[in-house]
């Protein structure tokens, strides 16, 4: 356990108290956490999707092969020349939706919140959770010395 006397995050060897965050600032960095995590959860949502489609697709291939064994050719070739190959959206596959969020979004907004982090808070992440873990910790400690 941590000493809860000391101001140092054993975790960023940072004293939080040194970071002069403004209330404003820390909520702003807060708040630009809090949306980063929740548009890493998107993109594992669009990982969860990418691979549900491709299992789906999986199981066309084999709906093709069961409709050409059952005698239904013009079905299966409607399968494999209209319904296998096409895009899930305008024409992309999954894989490529996946890399465009990774490579143009994902990668900008990371980098964006990495550059306010750096600025406001010398890079540390979480701060006002690091901040409320000290506090709840600091008062443990001065209730177990009463």
């Amino acid at each position: 356990m941590t000493d809860p006397d000391s101001n140092v995050d054993p975790e960023t060897a940072t004293d939080l108290d040194d970071l002069e965050l403004s209330d404003a600032e820390q909520a702003a960095l807060h708040d630009l956490q809090l949306s980063l995590e929740h548009v890493h959860r998107a993109y594992g949502t669009l990982l969860e999707f990418h691979h549900q489609l491709g299992h789906a697709m999986d199981r066309l291939g084999d709906a093709e092969d069961s409709l050409r064994e059952a005698g239904y050719e013009a079905w299966a070739n409607d399968l494999r020349d209209d319904h296998l190959p096409a895009g899930a959206i305008s024409d992309q596959w999954t894989f490529e939706l996946v890399e465009e969020f990774s490579g143009e979004f994902l990668e900008d907004v990371d980098a964006f919140e990495r550059e306010v982090r750096d600025e406001l808070a010398d890079g540390v992440d979480h701060v006002t959770e690091r901040r409320q873990k000290r506090r709840l910790r600091e008062r443990a400690a001065d209730a177990s010395r009463d």
